[in-house]
């Protein structure tokens, strides 16, 4: 209220120093009784409008006038800050498995603050360190790999070692002894591969020849061929005719299927180290015309070897959960920064998907 007074005075005194007030004064002295009345008439209005503008200027605006008032406009929610950037390099995106494993990654990289950057080697060990290099030129917090090659990361992980950038591994390890890797999260592909092996022997009846077809540059590999000799290795009616690398990817394995059933016409069965390997295997096998004589065992667990399960191609797929690899191996960078101790590797039971299993799956058609 005081400030649309003093609003009001300040304009008298300039309408004083132009003069109009001086000469309104000079006007009155000459009006005659009647003209003095309208005079006193005219000052109570005048009166009365300056109360009612001295009275607005004190109230409050009203609720209305309030909302649209830019200056009370609601404060906009605050960004959460980001507390770091995850550089991540998978094997490969082709294989589903990856994808989902990489999508849960930056889902549990949400839910604490961090960003999550996904790229992949695609079966190149050197696109892969190349993407390592970048991580380290950018001064990420963490970096998580699933090497492409078990071995030649260790100079890669080294590199991020001396840059000081702790570094994790999912799913696939690395076999350098001098790399530093923080924590190893994995399916247990030790364990899986003796799955794998247990129902290969109950496909085949516990006798016959089978054949593996692996990728020997990676760790996860390595572990579930060991598995699966190991089982193979109690039944001497049962013979390892065979072990070729398809690279994980289903093309390849393809033409490994093909010549291995050129070679081993009398074939029993295949283990196939994932279901990119399965699916190749299958085909070669579909293209023999001898599905259902020659029993094929993946490992994976995806929807499509499910699938496969279901129709008869496949014997068994060894399931894991990526997942949950995904999303534990995050928390675990997440819980380090926070400057909590981690596992130095934690292993994740896999488990075995048959026909009956897939009979009963409602995510299948």
């Amino acid at each position: 209220m005081l400030g649309c007074f003093y609003f009001l005075l300040s304009e008298a005194a300039e309408w004083w120093d132009r003069g109009i007030l001086h000469n309104v004064t000079s006007v009155i002295t000459i009006f005659s009784a009647e003209e003095r009345k309208v005079q006193r008439r005219l000052s109570v209005l005048a009166s009365l409008i300056l109360a009612g503008a001295i009275f607005g200027c004190n109230q409050s605006p009203s609720p209305e006038a309030k909302k649209g008032d830019a200056t009370t406009s609601p404060t906009p929610k605050a960004e959460v800050k980001q507390k770091g950037v995850i550089g991540v390099s998978l094997l490969t995106m082709a294989n589903p498995f990856f994808k989902v494993m990489g999508d849960a990654m930056q889902a549990a990289g949400g839910k604490i603050d961090f960003t999550v950057n996904i790229s992949a080697g695609e079966m190149d060990a050197a696109r892969q360190k190349d993407q390592v290099n970048d991580f380290i030129a950018k001064k990420v917090t963490a970096i998580v790999l699933s090497p492409v090659d078990s071995r030649s990361i260790g100079t890669s992980i080294l590199e991020a070692n001396k840059a000081g950038i702790p570094v994790f591994t999912a799913d696939i390890g690395c076999l350098d002894p001098v790399a530093k890797v923080v924590s190893h999260i994995a399916t247990d592909n030790y364990g899986g591969g003796r799955l794998a092996g247990e129902a290969l022997v109950k496909a085949i009846g516990g006798k016959g020849t089978v054949a593996i077809i692996t990728h020997p540059e990676v760790e996860s590999v390595i572990l579930r061929a060991k598995g699966f000799k190991e089982v193979i290795a109690k039944y001497p009616d049962i013979k390892i005719v065979a072990e070729l690398p398809g690279g994980g990817q289903r093309d390849a394995s393809f033409k490994t299927a093909q010549d291995i059933l050129e070679k081993h016409p009398d074939l029993n069965g295949i283990f196939a180290i994932n279901d990119p390997s399965a699916l190749g295997a299958v085909a070669a096998i579909e293209k023999a015309g001898k599905i259902g004589t020659i029993k094929v065992v993946g490992f994976d667990g995806m929807p499509e070897a499910k699938q496969a399960i279901k129709a008869g191609k496949i014997y068994a797929d060894i399931v894991q959960y990526p997942e949950k690899i995904g999303e534990m191996t995050i928390q675990a960078v997440g819980r380090f920064m926070a400057g909590e101790t981690v596992p130095a590797k934690t292993l994740i039971p896999a488990g075995t998907y048959l026909k009956s299993d897939a009979d009963k799956d409602a995510s299948l058609k």
